[in-house]
């Protein structure tokens, strides 16, 4: 795994808030606080905001790019954004990729991405077109590495054979859907997928799009504070609420914030590289850094592990 791929403190800033839920000015504080404390690595893509009334998509990219230009420090963090979901450059065929680098390149005001994601499948294109794609655009200086989200475990395995086979970029980064209540499809695959192959893994929704906050404690709750519930929906299959109050309990018990424990979860898993959150304000984010500073015993992962083996 590249260096450059392991931030120095083990958090990654989720920006799809950016642009809409969160104010601009407010961003601009996040992203100095976040860089502030030590943290380098920033998740974006074109597609954010997109859904969002009035928006058409990208402004979470172009608020990272008037930071850089006004903070000045560009060169203190990795950025990751991706490709294939945005409604005016959706796709994965290799002259969408090319043309929806240059606009994130242009809203990032960067010569270079950092790392740069398939963000969704497209099984009609074949997989030496996607892969001699992205190698294009690390021969040419406008991608470090290429990444992988939301491919089927067969497919990433095709691409991470095709391009290593044909000395093309091959993927190094993987963004799987992981967290305490979505636990079965990387423990059982893609841990194993990024062990064969040395990948970076940064997971998402890793606060299971809020319900790790320790907000919310009955289904009423999500409803009274306009919560999408169609997000959640993904998660109300189990006995989602028996697994909460579970895991708020546990928290209360140790001292600890909720967010902080399912963070600091993810990150004694020994194939996490980083888990992704966002934040709306400095004192999220420092509940997200301080899953950093957790130690958790196997005594207690054992623990956590049996408060969530139905999850």
């Amino acid at each position: 795994m590249p260096p450059a791929l392991v931030p120095r403190v083990r958090i990654v800033l989720g920006c799809n808030v950016f642009g809409w839920r969160v104010t601009d000015a407010e961003a601009m504080r996040i992203l100095d606080a976040y860089v502030d404390a030590g943290g380098t690595m920033l998740d974006t893509a074109d597609q954010y905001t997109a859904a969002a009334p009035g928006l058409s998509g990208g402004e979470s990219e172009d608020t990272i790019g008037r930071w850089c230009a006004r903070s000045g420090r560009r060169d203190q963090v990795v950025i990751g954004t991706k490709v294939g979901l945005m409604p005016q450059r959706w796709g994965l065929r290799a002259a969408n990729i090319e043309r929806a680098a240059e606009d994130s390149l242009r809203r990032l005001r960067t010569d270079h991405l950092d790392v740069y994601y398939a963000h969704a499948d497209e099984v009609q294109v074949p997989i030496a077109e996607i892969s001699a794609a992205f190698d294009a655009l690390v021969q040419a200086g406008k991608v470090r590495y290429a990444g992988i989200s939301n491919v089927s475990v067969t497919r990433a395995e095709q691409w991470l054979a095709w391009s290593g086979e044909h000395e093309e970029a091959v993927p190094m980064a993987l963004q799987p859907h992981y967290n305490l209540l979505h636990r079965e499809p990387f423990e059982r695959e893609w841990a194993h997928v990024a062990e064969r192959h040395g990948l970076a893994v940064y997971p998402y929704f890793a606060l299971a799009s809020g319900l790790l906050t320790g907000k919310y404690t009955v289904p009423e709750d999500l409803e009274a504070d306009g919560f999408r519930v169609q997000v959640a929906r993904r998660y109300l299959a189990r006995d989602l609420f028996h697994v909460l109050n579970g895991l708020r309990a546990w928290a209360k018990e140790h001292d600890v914030e909720m967010a902080t424990l399912a963070l600091a979860w993810l990150l004694h898993h020994p194939r996490v590289t980083a888990p992704i959150t966002s934040v709306s304000s400095p004192m999220q984010l420092e509940a997200a850094l301080a899953a950093t500073r957790l130690s958790l015993t196997e005594d207690e992962l054992a623990e956590l592990h049996g408060l969530t083996l139905s999850a």
